[in-house]
């Protein structure tokens, strides 16, 4: 398996305290800083934080670049 496929996690589900069972999250950019971001994990319940991603330059960057090398799937019209 190759380890870059695992670089950066975005959760989609996250345990909640509020509503006592893992809910669906959405993320929400908390703050940007000159070396990395910041994301909050809100419940789609409740809307309460239940968690946090921090995403540095260089991990964007280095995300970046991958994607740009994937080879583009084309749709294939008949």
């Amino acid at each position: 398996m190759n380890q870059q496929q695992f670089e950066n996690f975005t959760a989609s589900s996250l345990y909640c305290d509020k509503c006592k069972a893992a809910m669906p999250v959405r993320e929400r950019l908390l703050l940007v800083l000159p070396d990395r971001e910041i994301f909050d994990y809100l419940c789609t319940g409740c809307g309460s934080s239940v968690g946090r991603r921090e995403v540095t330059a260089g991990e964007k960057m280095l995300a970046q670049a991958v994607s740009a090398r994937r080879p583009r799937r084309s749709a294939v019209l008949h």
